[in-house]
């Protein structure tokens, strides 16, 4: 985990103190952590299979922490295409209280930061939103992500099952 005083270039927001934000790296000693932010996020109970895509992944998957609490994560995948290797986000998710303060901004810039640096044969992020989720699809629209289709019953066991297949371009 980064030092408090490494911190400071991650968050501008007002509403936090710059050296109380930081941004962890997924591994196997954290991977509970993001399990369980996971857990109290999201309606879907991902499998082990997820959480060993991601820790293959490295630390483009990051959490974050403020004031010493887990508040947010993302969380991504590598996949093989046709046109090419592209990032996929299984998850980004903050914290109901800490939402709307940058948090998933940052966690977005960091992990597509990251991609560009370190893999720039990575071109595309691609994810999956549910179709009643207006705010997370706005949230991507605003990142400079596209819809590239709906795609129905995509879920299983959340209704409604149909879900927005979002891109955005990284290079």
């Amino acid at each position: 985990m980064r030092g408090t005083e490494d911190c400071s270039d991650f968050m501008n927001s007002s509403k936090f103190c710059m050296d109380e934000v930081c941004f962890e790296g997924v591994s196997g000693e954290n991977i509970q952590k993001l399990k369980t932010l996971n857990q109290v996020i999201f309606p879907i109970n991902y499998p082990e299979r997820v959480y060993n895509d991601i820790l293959a992944c490295g630390e483009i998957s990051q959490i974050a922490h403020l004031r010493g609490k887990v508040v947010g994560g993302i969380s991504c995948r590598l996949e093989n295409t046709p046109e090419g290797p592209i990032l996929y986000i299984i998850t980004l998710g903050v914290l109901a209280p800490y939402r709307n303060l940058g948090l998933g901004s940052k966690l977005l810039d960091t992990c597509l930061d990251t991609i560009r640096t370190c893999l720039p044969e990575v071109g595309r992020a691609r994810l999956h939103v549910q179709v009643s989720n207006e705010d997370a699809i706005r949230f991507y629209l605003k990142h400079g992500f596209v819809i590239l289709e709906t795609v129905r019953n995509y879920y299983i066991k959340v209704k409604p099952r149909d879900a927005v297949l979002l891109e955005s371009k990284l290079n």
